[in-house]
């Protein structure tokens, strides 16, 4: 009895944890998106500057370049999908809705991003923000403090959440 209670009680400072970090991550998913909304990033020019700068600036392989190029000359396209995946993310991250898939999104975006800046800042800068979000993705942070907890009790079985 004490031995499950001792389990329960690490397994609840876990998802604490697991959901102080998904919490962190959404705000800065949203806080990003008003930011680069401000910034104009999110335009045309603004978009395809970016991307240029990486180019122009990264050590990223040569084939992340070809890949970037494409978003460039068609960030028409890019810069809104990429508003829309920025707040996406940080709302469904924050309320706790699809956690894991959520996570596993921004853990994919986020590493895209890092290959991108890869030589153009410190190597860490966005690697542990990669690395949480893997975690999250791994270890259901919506059952605490979020929607998943909810929707777990009406569908346990479920992988979402």
């Amino acid at each position: 009895m004490q031995r499950e209670a001792t389990r329960s009680a690490g397994l609840l400072d876990a998802a604490v944890g697991l959901a102080i970090v998904r919490v962190t991550i959404g705000a800065m998913f949203v806080w990003v998106f008003f930011e680069n909304l401000g910034k104009g990033t999110y335009s045309v020019a603004g978009y395809a500057g970016v991307i240029n700068y990486y180019i122009k600036s990264s050590h990223s392989p040569a084939v992340w370049k070809t890949v970037m190029e494409i978003m460039a000359s068609n960030a028409a396209i890019a810069a809104p999908l990429q508003a829309i995946t920025e707040i996406s993310l940080g709302v469904l991250l924050i309320i706790g809705l699809f956690t894991r898939p959520a996570a596993f999104v921004a853990f994919l975006f986020l590493g895209s991003l890092w290959i991108s800046e890869f030589g153009t800042s410190w190597i860490w800068e966005l690697l542990v923000s990669v690395l949480a979000c893997l975690g999250l993705a791994l270890g259901g942070a919506g059952r605490r403090w979020g929607i998943d907890a909810w929707l777990a009790q009406r569908w346990p079985s479920s992988l979402l959440w």
